[in-house]
């Protein structure tokens, strides 16, 4: 019978220590996916402009918050950045995540960094703007991940 107990317990120490290497690669994982889709979000709006790509990225249920006021929703959205009263010469954006986590159930994620928004003001000059972005990521039915909050 000791035998027995013995070879269970060893059993179930190296099947939970198994448990917790799947669970890290997993979470490793689902950081990649949300870093590379960070990173094809930032090059989206470079190559075909702002708006396509904040509406492209963005849950049903997203959030935008600026100058301090919620956009809420994706219909929302498309309108806000569709009505933007000036509209200036070569607009620029451009960010990259300095940091990304998710929960342990891979269905939520966020990121944050330093993101650069430039444009040619009607003299010419080049104006550039810096900041910080926080950005929380969700899982989507079909498995690809949409921001819920910018």
């Amino acid at each position: 019978m000791k035998t027995q107990a013995c070879i269970m317990s060893i059993f179930l120490m190296l099947f939970s220590s198994c448990t917790v290497e799947i669970e890290k690669d997993s979470l490793e994982k689902w950081k990649e996916e949300i870093l590379e889709t960070e990173r094809n979000f930032s090059a989206m709006a470079g190559e075909k402009g702002i708006p396509e790509a904040f509406i492209s990225f963005a849950a049903e249920d997203a959030v935008l918050m600026r100058n301090n006021k919620l956009v809420v929703g994706k219909q929302a959205l498309a309108s806000y950045l569709d009505n933007q009263p000036s509209k200036v010469d070569n607009e620029k954006l451009s960010w990259e995540p300095d940091f990304v986590d998710v929960s342990a159930s891979g269905d939520l994620g966020y990121t944050y960094g330093n993101y650069t928004y430039s444009y040619t003001d009607s003299t010419g000059a080049i104006i550039e703007n810096k900041g910080i972005f926080h950005t929380v990521w969700k899982r989507q039915a079909d498995g690809s991940w949409k921001y819920v909050w910018d």
